[in-house]
């Protein structure tokens, strides 16, 4: 059903930069063919961490991306992805980007931006070789005139402000001259999805016309693994790292670090046809809640999941019977993957077995902030080619998770509707609905 009281809102563009590839159409590729890309950490030398593996972006070039690469020099890892991935976007989406003069018939005042972005790799060596001599041993704390001779001597001058989490936002704006609301949210795992949900209620409400939506991040780096190895989220499958993300398989030991950006174009119909681009899918519901439990566990009746589902199921009004496929959290955790169980079969009921589901962290690895931008472009390539992206490495499967998870292997299947879920530390839950655009 069509709500003709609200802007329809359309994706007209997608981009990525991830460890499948740094283009849609080969990161599409490596997910139908099942591809992993997970190996030895090279970003630092994580040899003496408990998990000594990651999902790096690699071969990334930003000269392939834009024209002017120096105006973002002092953007940190994540930035960078971010300005690939939406030049990509742009692109597709027919929107001018480095130029003073677009002729693509948006008002730039009403081009927004919304992304989910968090930290990115720092100049470590640099951050901790002035603390080592800033460091006073007589006295055992640290000398802070020591520390500023040394970090003035030593660190880049944007190193704090890049660290940011609106910085990605801001370089995408000036690339594409978006002069219209711009927001950024940290809401961990969650965050790109939100912001995509969001952006989608921005354009109904008639705020903006356009909007540049998705998500960056990039914790591999020591912090971040150090913060996750405590936590023991993280897989420490160091002989296997490429069957290490194994999402409802009864094996799983925690999800694997990734990174990347990946970035979605939204516009409201009228604008999608009146400057005659192509119109990949539609957006339809959002919705969002918090466990209010605790900040690293999701609560065990999944209340804040199925709050979440349950809401953009209302707001798109539809019927869990409507939808053809769920692209879900799936990362690998005992938590995780048996809480996200417990939540579909609590929405779909009688339907839960036989609504097909899969996670294609088991092959992107867990991007963090930008995790459920990426698989929304799945789920719009899903419904396009009519096909459900796998669950790969679950060769032992939960007896206790007893879903359609796609296992193995690609499957042909109609897919006119799915869902996209992310659920964040902070109990942070977010879920966006897409289907395939029709008149």
């Amino acid at each position: 059903m069509i709500d003709k009281t609200k802007q329809r809102v359309v994706i007209t563009g997608m981009g990525i930069v991830c460890p499948l590839g740094n283009d849609v159409a080969t990161m599409w590729d490596g997910i139908l063919n099942c591809r992993n890309e997970t190996d030895m950490t090279t970003i630092f030398d994580a040899s003496g961490f408990p998990t000594k593996f990651s999902s790096e972006v690699k071969n990334y070039d930003i000269t392939k991306y834009i024209k002017n690469p120096e105006l973002h020099k002092d953007g940190n890892r994540h930035c960078k992805f971010a300005i690939g991935a939406a030049a990509q976007a742009c692109r597709q989406a027919k929107i001018d980007i480095e130029t003073s003069t677009p002729q693509d018939g948006i008002d730039r005042r009403r081009l927004g931006i919304y992304f989910g972005s968090g930290e990115s790799s720092v100049d470590n060596e640099n951050f901790f070789g002035a603390i080592a001599e800033g460091w006073d041993d007589e006295k055992g704390q640290m000398d802070w005139k020591k520390w500023a001779s040394a970090a003035f001597g030593k660190m880049q001058a944007c190193y704090e402000l890049e660290q940011e989490s609106n910085m990605p936002a801001a370089h995408v704006a000036m690339l594409a001259g978006a002069r219209g609301a711009s927001r950024s949210c940290l809401t961990a795992c969650a965050a790109s999805t939100q912001a995509i949900g969001e952006a989608f209620k921005m354009i109904q409400s008639g705020a903006v016309d356009v909007v540049i939506a998705g998500g960056a991040h990039s914790m591999i780096h020591p912090l971040g693994v150090t913060g996750f190895n405590r936590l023991t989220a993280l897989s420490t499958r160091n002989d296997s790292p490429k069957t290490a993300s194994r999402p409802f398989s009864a094996s799983r030991d925690g999800f694997v670090l990734g990174e990347g950006a990946a970035m979605v174009i939204l516009e409201t119909l009228e604008s999608a046809k009146k400057r005659g681009v192509e119109i990949l899918a539609e957006i339809i519901g959002y919705g969002s809640s918090n466990d209010a439990f605790r900040v690293t566990d999701m609560h065990e009746e999944a209340r804040g999941a199925v709050q979440a589902i349950e809401a953009a199921l209302k707001d798109a009004k539809l019927s869990y019977k409507d939808i053809d496929y769920v692209s879900t959290h799936g990362t690998s955790t005992g938590e995780n993957d048996s809480i996200e169980t417990v939540a579909l079969k609590k929405v779909f009921k009688e339907e839960a077995k036989n609504t097909p589901v899969s996670s294609v962290k088991s092959m992107l690895g867990h991007l963090i902030g930008a995790a459920g931008a990426a698989e929304l472009i799945t789920c719009v390539l899903a419904i396009r080619d009519n096909i459900l992206p796998p669950t790969i490495n679950l060769n032992e499967p939960d007896p206790s998770l007893d879903l359609d998870y796609v296992p193995l292997k690609p499957r042909k299947a109609k897919v006119d509707i799915a869902i996209n879920e992310s659920f964040g530390f902070g109990g942070q839950n977010n879920v966006v609905i897409v289907r395939r655009f029709e008149n």
